[in-house]
C-alpha cells in the first residue's frame, strides 16, 4: 500500500500555527521541517501538504511550505491541498523533479472546479485527485460515485491526461455515523478498473475514525485500509505516526491480513483460539461490515 503522510495540515496544532502565521517574517520553518523528516523515517511514500482554505495569503504561503518540504525531503513527491485555487498553482510553480509525479489533491466532480483545475494538471504534468464530491454533496451510493468518476475522468482524458495519472478518491464517512457509506465505498473501489482502466485510487482514511475515541482510531484506519486493498484501493492518506498501520501496509504483519480478509469472507473463527490483538481485528471487521451494532465499547464486548 503507497502511503501518503497526513499530518503537514492546517489543523495540526504546530503545523497549523506557521499555517496561519500571516506575518511571513514571524513563521518557523523548523516544526514542518522535523514533520517531513519524521514522515520520511516512517517511511511514507508521499507528504500531502494541506493548507485548508487559506483565503487570504495561500499563494505566497504555498510556494513557502513546498521550498521547506523539498529540501528536507529532496525527490520526495508531494501532494498540494487547499481549496484555493491560486495556491495550488503558486505551489506547482516551485515544484521539483521528484521520483514521481506530484499530485493535485484534489480536484471535486463538479464542473465549477475541475473545469478550472484539470488544466493545471496539464499545464504542470501533474496527476490529481479526482474527490468524487459531486454537485450534491456526497454520493449516496457506489452507482452515483461511478457516474461521477465516468464524468470527472471523461473530462481529463480529453483534456489529455491518461487514467494512469489519476488518483480516484470515493470518499470515507466516519464509521459512528455513516457506517452503510464505507460499504459503498467497497463496492465502488471494485468498480473502477472497469470504468477507469489504469486509474489508481486514493482516500483520506483517517475519516473512518474521525468521531471514535482515540485509542479506537488505528485499530479502525487499519482494518478499513485492508479491506479497502482487498478491492484495489493503491494508496492512502493516512497518520504517519501510527506504527501499526504503517506495518501492515508494509506487509509486515501477514496474520492480520489474512485473519480480515477470512473474516470477509464469511469465516467467524473462534475467538477463543485468538489473542486479544487479534481478537480486536476480528470484532472491528464486523463493526464496518455491520454485521455488529457500532458502539465506543465494541472491543469490550
Amino acid at each position: 500500500m503507497i502511503l501518503f503522510g497526513e499530518s503537514l495540515n492546517v489543523i495540526a496544532t504546530k503545523i497549523g500555527k506557521q499555517f496561519k502565521e500571516i506575518d511571513p517574517s514571524k513563521r518557523d520553518p523548523k516544526p514542518i521541517q522535523e514533520e517531513v523528516e519524521l514522515q520520511k523515517a516512517k517511511g511514507m511514500d508521499y507528504i500531502d501538504i494541506n493548507l485548508g482554505p487559506a483565503k487570504k495569503f495561500g499563494e505566497e504561503l504555498m510556494p513557502w511550505v513546498c521550498n521547506i518540504v523539498q529540501e528536507a525531503a529532496p525527490g520526495v513527491p508531494l501532494l498540494l491541498d487547499s481549496s484555493n485555487i491560486n495556491a495550488i498553482r503558486a505551489g506547482l510553480k516551485v515544484l521539483k523533479p521528484a521520483d514521481k509525479p506530484h499530485i493535485i489533491n484534489s480536484i471535486m466532480a463538479r464542473a465549477k472546479r475541475y473545469e478550472e483545475m484539470v488544466p493545471l494538471a496539464v499545464e504542470f504534468d501533474a496527476d490529481f485527485v479526482a474527490l468524487m464530491w459531486g454537485p450534491d454533496g456526497l454520493p449516496r451510493d457506489e452507482n452515483e460515485r461511478a457516474a461521477l468518476a465516468v464524468e470527472l475522468l471523461y473530462f481529463a482524458n480529453e483534456a489529455g491526461i491518461p487514467n494512469e495519472k489519476i488518483w480516484v478518491d470515493g470518499i470515507v464517512t466516519p464509521v459512528n455515523i455513516q457506517q452503510p457509506q464505507l460499504i459503498s465505498l467497497m463496492n465502488f473501489q471494485a468498480m473502477i478498473e472497469d470504468i477507469a482502466p489504469g486509474a489508481k485510487s486514493t482516500c483520506g482514511l483517517s475519516n473512518i475514525s474521525n468521531g471514535p475515541p482515540e485509542h479506537l482510531r488505528s485499530i479502525l484506519n487499519s482494518t478499513y485500509m485492508v479491506m479497502l486493498e482487498r478491492y484495489g484501493m493503491k494508496s492512502v492518506i493516512a497518520d504517519p505516526l501510527d506504527d501499526a498501520l504503517i506495518a501492515i501496509a508494509k506487509g509486515q504483519r501477514q496474520d492480520i491480513i489474512d485473519l480480515i480478509n477470512g473474516v470477509m469472507d464469511g469465516e467467524q473463527p473462534d475467538m477463543s483460539s485468538l489473542n486479544k490483538e487479534m481478537q480486536d481485528y476480528v470484532k472491528t471487521v464486523n463493526i464496518i461490515l455491520g454485521n455488529s451494532l457500532y458502539s465506543d465499547s465494541w472491543l469490550d464486548v
